[in-house]
């Protein structure tokens, strides 16, 4: 794997694999949407490569002589315009696949997410027979959804799918961040305490996973990845926040208020056009009120993945 192309590059899980790449002697190639984002990649040792996810010239240039690209672009969030999130998660996603064809790639490794499988119901020992949930109420979840089906196209490319979940550590502009902000102004709440289990993936474990399945995956394939067990979402987040000294309150709310509330915040923000986004959305009740535990029995079975770093490590070292 010399020749790596990889979109996405400045994010969260992009930035992590660019710096794995460089340091494991690759050629790497990242896309670069700005100036500051192309003297950030060159400053770790990428070419950076000057373009969006809508320019199709950009992204053959990148892909040219590549072995392998990872797609790791994506409009992440919890609220927004749907046509922004297809934009970049299915026409872009739809872009580079036709970028890899033109320019003879022979495998592209794309980030998904469990949450292609999100509709409002629980993910209880979820693995990758369970459908794709493309109509999905979650503008993130059902984008992500159709992006993999997008990949089904493929013809003349290898396309590979990886699904961490929860991602985090060291680089997190999402979770930690989120919930600690939330926090700070008053406006957290459990959602039945928070008492649910989920899967978990350190951003180390999802880097090790992504190049597991550039080499092993097979083409057409999804594969979900983890830290290993499950924990309580409420013992993972009093942690996660204990590690920047921030303490969540006690209170809570019940799934079904809460559900309710998320429903009808949504609805009149899109009815009535309001600024911002509503005090409680979809995604985030379902991430603090659903069950989320995925197997990684395929993974393990087929790209020999195991965690390279536990839990307990991760929350260490970012003490």
């Amino acid at each position: 794997m010399d020749g790596v192309f990889v979109t996405g590059g400045s994010g969260f899980v992009g930035d992590a694999l660019v710096r794995r790449l460089v340091g494991d002697g690759r050629r790497v190639r990242a896309l670069a949407r700005s100036d500051t984002t192309a003297a950030a990649l060159a400053a770790v040792g990428a070419e950076p490569v000057l373009g969006d996810l809508g320019d199709e010239e950009a992204l053959a240039a990148g892909a040219a002589g590549c072995e392998v690209v990872f797609n790791c672009a994506a409009r992440v969030g919890e609220w927004g315009p749907l046509a922004e999130f297809r934009q970049v998660n299915v026409d872009g996603t739809r872009n580079v696949l036709r970028a890899c064809e033109r320019a003879g790639v022979g495998r592209l490794v794309h980030v998904s997410s469990e949450s292609v499988l999100l509709h409002g119901k629980p993910l209880a020992g979820a693995d990758e027979t369970w459908p794709l949930r493309p109509r999905s109420r979650a503008h993130y979840a059902a984008t992500k959804a159709q992006a993999e089906l997008v990949l089904r196209e493929a013809r003349d490319v290898e396309c590979v799918s990886v699904r961490p979940v929860l991602v985090w550590g060291p680089g997190d502009r999402t979770i930690r961040p989120g919930f600690a902000a939330g926090v700070r102004a008053g406006r957290f709440v459990w959602v039945d305490h928070g008492r649910h289990l989920t899967s978990t993936t350190h951003i180390d474990n999802a880097v090790h996973g992504l190049l597991l399945a550039a080499e092993h995956g097979r083409a057409g394939e999804a594969y979900s990845i983890s830290d290993g067990e499950p924990i309580s979402f409420r013992a993972f987040i009093t942690a996660l926040l204990a590690t920047i000294g921030v303490t969540p309150p006690e209170r809570s709310l019940p799934g079904p208020v809460a559900r309710a509330l998320a429903a009808g915040g949504e609805t009149a923000w899109r009815v009535l056009r309001l600024n911002g986004r509503p005090p409680l959305t979809r995604t985030v009740c379902w991430l603090a009120g659903l069950e989320r535990t995925i197997s990684i029995e395929k993974a393990r079975r087929e790209l020999g993945y195991e965690p390279v770093l536990s839990r307990a490590e991760g929350l260490a070292a970012l003490q």
